[in-house]
Parts: structure tokens; C-alpha cells; sequence
């Protein structure tokens, strides 16, 4: 699936990844591959994703994701930390 991470400044990520953790408004979640669509909030915490074997971190603020048809997009205000 597509992740692309986009804050005001930038698209900070664009790319295939395999699974994607995310800080929800109501707790963490995981988005696999052929996820149903869904829009949701998001809280200040660790957005996690992998590409094949390497899995990275970082930290984010608020903002909401979208997944619709294996793409993922994350609006955030910025990226504190990679």
C-alpha cells in the first residue's frame, strides 16, 4: 500500500510500506494491506511503519488519516522527531 505523510511544509514520506501503527484518538491501531476505508483522528504519539525488514518510528502531532483503496494519508502539523 501507499503511505504519504504530508505536513504544511512538506510531504515529508511517500512510498510502498507493508503495515502502518498509528496514534488514535481512541488508542493505537494497525492499517494492513486491503484495509477498509476509514477516516480518523490522531493524537501526539509514534507513527511506526515498515517496508519490507526495516521498520521505522517517528513522532508526530495531531492530525487525522484516510485510507481508501491501499493509500494511506496521514495530514499531520509536523513531524517532532525520526
Amino acid at each position: 500500500m501507499i503511505l504519504e505523510i504530508i505536513t504544511p511544509e512538506k510531504t515529508y514520506f511517500n512510498g510502498e510500506v507493508d503495515s502502518i501503527s498509528l496514534p488514535g484518538e481512541t488508542g493505537s491501531f494497525q492499517i494492513l494491506n486491503n484495509h477498509a476505508p476509514i477516516i480518523s483522528l490522531l493524537k501526539n504519539g509514534i507513527l511506526a511503519f515498515s517496508v519490507g525488514d526495516k521498520e521505522r518510528e517517528v513522532t508526530i502531532t495531531d492530525g487525522f488519516v484516510e485510507v481508501n483503496n491501499n493509500k494511506v494519508t496521514i495530514l499531520i502539523d509536523k513531524v517532532i522527531g525520526s
